[in-house]
């Protein structure tokens, strides 16, 4: 894997490296348990940039430096000094970074390392999938230094794990470990610590064997049909599965069966 220098951006506090299909986007702040600050967004922002706009890049895995963190949430230096102005200007681009990582149009896999608290669990929460090591801690805690989560947890823990177990979570700041954060469904599997990456790379390889453009249009419909009604997300659904059908990929996929061998799918 090579590190790699986006758009000129130095990305100081930011690993960002490339595997064959696969980026990996590691938070390198480990003394401070990979806290977002300003500098952090910014480089997650070019990293994540960059993924989506390299055709070579399938999948992505977002994790944390070292055995203990994740992502340990803001940095509380900046949040004690944030005016009212700040504080919503840093919340937007917060919610920006969020965004784009969850419409991305490809995969993303966050691989759980350790401590997801505040802008850390948001992060893991516009993941595509989430994994986590059996020392993962995940919480919400905003509430116990009187803010709120700013960065999407009000908004997207709620569609993961239900609105009661969301709303206690939230209200009441408390962390929970992997195991727990597995029973309500807020990760999808629990994997040895030293298995987590090399198990992240294994579902983006399971994800990147089929069609790109069907992966695409799955992460679009889905997350599209999240925000409307059954109806609107089943006609939302009939739109995706006719651009499948325009593709170049679906002629070779339906081949490739009918000729019982293995398809090569192009992107087209």
């Amino acid at each position: 894997m090579g590190q790699s220098a986006v758009a000129g951006l130095s990305l100081e506090t930011i690993i960002y490296e490339k595997n064959n299909s696969i980026a990996f986007v590691t938070l390198n702040r480990p003394k401070v348990l990979n806290a977002l600050n300003r500098i952090t967004l910014d480089g997650l922002r070019a990293a994540f940039e960059d993924a989506r706009d390299d055709v070579s890049i399938q999948g992505v895995i977002l994790t944390g430096m070292g055995d203990k963190s994740f992502i340990a949430g803001a940095d509380i230096n900046e949040v004690a000094t944030d005016t009212p102005v700040q504080a919503e200007e840093k919340t937007r681009r917060g919610q920006d970074l969020m965004n784009l990582i969850e419409n991305l149009g490809k995969p993303v896999v966050a691989a759980v390392n350790g401590f997801a608290l505040g802008g850390g669990c948001e992060a893991a929460l516009a993941c595509t999938i989430r994994l986590a090591a059996p020392n993962a801690k995940f919480g919400l805690p905003e509430v116990k230094l009187g803010i709120m989560p700013g960065y999407g947890g009000t908004q997207r823990l709620p569609r993961l794990v239900g609105k009661g177990v969301a709303l206690q979570l939230i209200l009441s700041g408390a962390m929970i470990d992997a195991n727990e954060a597995y029973r309500i469904g807020l990760v999808n599997e629990v994997v040895p610590q030293a298995e987590l990456i090399d198990r992240a790379q294994a579902v983006l390889n399971q994800i990147s064997a089929n069609a790109p453009l069907s992966v695409k249009y799955v992460l679009e419909a889905v997350n599209r049909g999240m925000e409307t009604n059954l109806a609107g997300g089943l006609v939302l659904e009939s739109t995706f599965v006719a651009l499948c059908t325009s593709t170049e990929d679906k002629k070779e996929g339906t081949s490739a069966f009918l000729e019982k061998r293995a398809p090569e799918f192009q992107g087209r």
